[in-house]
This record gives C-alpha cells, sequence and structure tokens, in this order.
C-alpha cells in the first residue's frame, strides 16, 4: 500500500468543558474516498475544521504527505495542498462564475500577480468540469442552489489540492443533483486525490465512499467499509436506537374527517436550498404521529413552518384555521406549542422560574394546578426546582423543557428530537412521561425523530421524511418491513 496522504492521529478538541473531538484517527490513501458520519453534535465538522487549520488541536497529529500540518494557519496548509469545500457558499456577489474561477487559479505571490494567459482557458475548462459552462457570465445571486455548489466544487479544483475535504455536499439538493455530484466526486477520486467526505446524508455517503469511520459525541465507534459500518451495531443505535420493533398499541385518535392539524404541499427553501418539497401530512385529535428522518431531513423546518417560525409555501391548517399570515406568537396562543431540539432553556433562571414563564398566561389557580401535574410526571425538577437550569444535567433540561411547553397547555405539542444525546435510563422516563400523556390527556403530539426505536412506540401513525420529501406513511407495524431496511 501507497504512504498515506493524508493522515489523523489522537486529534482532540475542547471547548472549555466541553470535548468536542476525543482522540480521532484516521488515513486516506491517494485515490482513495473516505465517508466521516455521525449525528448532529458527533464532531464531524470539528474534524474537518481541525484539519483545515481552522481551529487549532489541542493534542493530536495531522500529517499530509508525511509533513506535520497541525497548529498551522489555514493559508499555508491550503498551500501546502489541502482544499475545502464548504457547506454554505460565500461567493463574491459581484464578480462572475467565469471571474470566480479565475481568482482561484491566481498565484498567491504579489510578485506575479499578473495572471498567466492560459489562465482564461483553465477557468472554462474547470466550468465545463462541473456543469456551469453555460452560466459563466451570470452573477452569484442569479444562480440556483446547485449552481452555488458547483462554483465551490470549481474553485477547489482551481487550487490543485491534493486533499479535498468535502463538507456536506448534497445537502439542500435533489435526488438528481446528489447522483451528479457523486460524479464529480468519483473524479477526485480518479485523479488521485484523498478525499474527506462529509455528509448527513447517510445514503449517498455509503454509495461513494471506498470506507466509512462512524463519529457519535466526539468519539469514533465504527470504522470498515460503509456496508460493515452500516450494519455496526452501535452505529445503528446511534441513528436508529436500537433494533426495530414495533409495538402493540391502540389509537385514541379520532377519525374525523378534518383533522386537527393538515400540512399540504409545503415548500421551504432556505436561500436556494430546497428544506422541504412539497410536503403533506396530518394529525388528527389526540392522535401522536412520529416524523422520523435521519439529520438534515427537514423535520425542524416541517415544524417551524407550522410553528411560523419560517416562510413557507403551501397551506398548513390547525382547527380548520388557515395559519397563513399568523404569527408564531399567536399560533402558540393558539394551542400549538414546540419544544425545539436546542431546548432553548433561561439559564441563569431557575427550574421554578423556567416553569412559570410558560405558565404565564394561566390564573394563578390554573398555573398551581398545571405545575403540580407536571412535577408529578417529571418528579426530578421538584427536586431542582431553585437550582439554575443551565447547571442540570442534559435529561433534565430536556425533562424541564418540554414541562415548560406543556405549561403552556398545548393543544398540539410539537417534540423536535427530544432523545438527542439522553442516556438510556433518562430515554426510559421520557419514553413513561409519554405513554402517560397519551392514555391521560386529552393532548395531541407530533414527535420529530431519528430514532426510530424511540418514535414507534409512541406513534398511531408514522411519516419517513428524506430529502425534504414524504417517502413513507403507516402505522408502526409496518414500518419494519416496509421501511425500515431502507431507513439508513
Amino acid at each position: 500500500m501507497s504512504a498515506a496522504r493524508l493522515e489523523v492521529r489522537g486529534l482532540t478538541k475542547r471547548f472549555g468543558g466541553l470535548v468536542a473531538v476525543r482522540d480521532i484517527g484516521f488515513s486516506i490513501q491517494p485515490g482513495e474516498i473516505l465517508g466521516l458520519i455521525g449525528p448532529n453534535g458527533s464532531g464531524k465538522s470539528t474534524v474537518m475544521k481541525l484539519i483545515m487549520g481552522i481551529e487549532r488541536p489541542n493534542a493530536g497529529s495531522v500529517r499530509l504527505n508525511g509533513a506535520e500540518i497541525a497548529g498551522w494557519p489555514t493559508h499555508r496548509i491550503a498551500r501546502a495542498g489541502i482544499g475545502i469545500v464548504f457547506q454554505h457558499s460565500r461567493p463574491l456577489h459581484r464578480q462572475t462564475v467565469l471571474e470566480h474561477i479565475k481568482l482561484a487559479l491566481l498565484p498567491d505571490s504579489l510578485l506575479r500577480l499578473a495572471a498567466d494567459p492560459a489562465v482564461e482557458g483553465k477557468a472554462r475548462a474547470i466550468a465545463s468540469r462541473v456543469g456551469l459552462e453555460t452560466v459563466l457570465g451570470r452573477h452569484p445571486g442569479t444562480l440556483a442552489f446547485a449552481d452555488l455548489r458547483r462554483l465551490e466544487l470549481a474553485k477547489a479544483i482551481a487550487r490543485e489540492p491534493s486533499v479535498v475535504l468535502v463538507d456536506e455536499p448534497f445537502a439542500g439538493l435533489t435526488p438528481s443533483e446528489v447522483a451528479s455530484f457523486s460524479e464529480l466526486i468519483r473524479g477526485f477520486r480518479a485523479e488521485g486525490k484523498a478525499v474527506l467526505l462529509v455528509d448527513h446524508n447517510v445514503k449517498s455517503v455509503a454509495a461513494l465512499v471506498d470506507r466509512a469511520l462512524a463519529m457519535y459525541l466526539g468519539e469514533r465507534i465504527a470504522e470498515g467499509t460503509a456496508e460493515t459500518v452500516m450494519r455496526d451495531e452501535q452505529v445503528r443505535r446511534v441513528y436508529l436506537g436500537g433494533s426495530i420493533e414495533a409495538a402493540a398499541r391502540v389509537s385514541t385518535g379520532t377519525d374525523a374527517a378534518s383533522p386537527l392539524l393538515a400540512v399540504e404541499g409545503v415548500s421551504v427553501l432556505y436561500g436556494k436550498a430546497q428544506a422541504l418539497d412539497n410536503v403533506s401530512i396530518t394529525v388528527r385529535e389526540r392522535e401522536f404521529v412520529s416524523v422520523v428522518g435521519l439529520n438534515g431531513a427537514g423535520k425542524t423546518t416541517l415544524f417551524n413552518a407550522v410553528s411560523g417560525l419560517v416562510p413557507y409555501r403551501g397551506t398548513i391548517r390547525f382547527a380548520e384555521r388557515t395559519l397563513a399570515g399568523t404569527s408564531a406568537a399567536a399560533i402558540a396562543r393558539a394551542g400549538i406549542v414546540q419544544c425545539p431540539e436546542t431546548r432553548e432553556l433561561f439559564g441563569e433562571m431557575s427550574v421554578a422560574e423556567n416553569l412559570e414563564l410558560g405558565g404565564a398566561h394561566l390564573t394563578n389557580a390554573a398555573r398551581t394546578e398545571q405545575l403540580a401535574w407536571l412535577l408529578d410526571l417529571f418528579p426530578i425538577l421538584a427536586e431542582r426546582a431553585r437550582q439554575n437550569a443551565a447547571t442540570l444535567s442534559g435529561g433534565e433540561q430536556q425533562m424541564l423543557a418540554i414541562a415548560r411547553a406543556l405549561m403552556m397547555r398545548p393543544r398540539l405539542l410539537i417534540l423536535d428530537e427530544p432523545t438527542l444525546g439522553l442516556a438510556p435510563v433518562i430515554l426510559e422516563q421520557l419514553s413513561k412521561a409519554l405513554a402517560r400523556l397519551h392514555t391521560t390527556t386529552e393532548i395531541t403530539v407530533l414527535l420529530g425523530e431519528q430514532n426510530v426505536t424511540f418514535a414507534l412506540p409512541h406513534a398511531d401513525r408514522i411519516y419517513v421524511l428524506e430529502h425534504a420529501r414524504i417517502i413513507w406513511e403507516g402505522p408502526p407495524a409496518r414500518f419494519a418491513a416496509e421501511a425500515g431496511a431502507q431507513y439508513l
């Protein structure tokens, strides 16, 4: 085997007391693509930034063609032969596509500012290679999202790196665009470059890479061929929560013709990235509905559209009332309350104060009654009542976030990734709390989860969201047979 083009050993990065990356190591040979996968917060992007010099490691080694480069400034690493294709494009808006590529081809030396006469020909050849030949004279603001991503690839190609770091190349792309970008990345392999590929789209990564390394909470959990890694029990537990099993469940949702929540043909763009594409779901009164999908599928965007936090095309109705033009505050007062993935607690306020804020609109009697019920649902919060929210464990913070949302007495509770990063014992407590909500209250729940094992027992119906689209809908009992094998 030839010498590794890029070799990483013992890479560690701390942000205060948080260890974002712990003892990560791998090597990439010339003409090899290594996929770096893992849920949000796994440390993938931090690894990429450490290699590129955007962040400085606390420990570890990064070798490029045998030379140690850990801790070098970014511009020196780029000159040495590492290029990066960023997830988010930040072009110069006054320059055309051709001018962007020509700028990337210019030498770094101040003594050689005059461009080589062959630069334009090279720029046009690169543009043709990535599919930009028909938009050379256009400015970035007029380009489609996929063309902006192609421009980032073109700029990386122009620097002729021996190692290419590609961050989330498939985010916001249609399936046909994903196929096109995959071919471009395979072109790096054919040229003998070493490629490190990070993406949430596990299927596209698996189809493209020679090897995969899975991370979780900053640590390596599996490495090998993509097929081997995706079959790994710990990897499946991280993504799915464990084996996929349907639990017997008696639905309490009504079969009324008019659902409590109706989302019809909703699409959302972030700039030019398609975050949701013609999504439709329904949730009936007292029903528990789960929307499952890997990170980046669009779950949070869907919930934010329902909550009035992002603009959208399509129709959203709640209790037969169209929500278009309604503010987020008015939607919350109408009965839709979202508990976000990020929890958004007031860290310097106590548990009791956070809960009181959630029930600020209630009468004193109603607030006292609701608080007593919630402290019975989550007893640990009674013990922590005077403790500041920022000092709670992750599981306790999640319980507080859910309890604060419930203090508003929602008609529809939206839970976005409530299990993210939680220990099994906390998952069991949350599971029991949700089961109690379902059997003893009138509340309706819309749950967004990557953890299928958690989502299935708490669902009357399941929607699978992939690449901004709903690709499957049905009861939990049919999920394993019809959608489980294709989920990862």
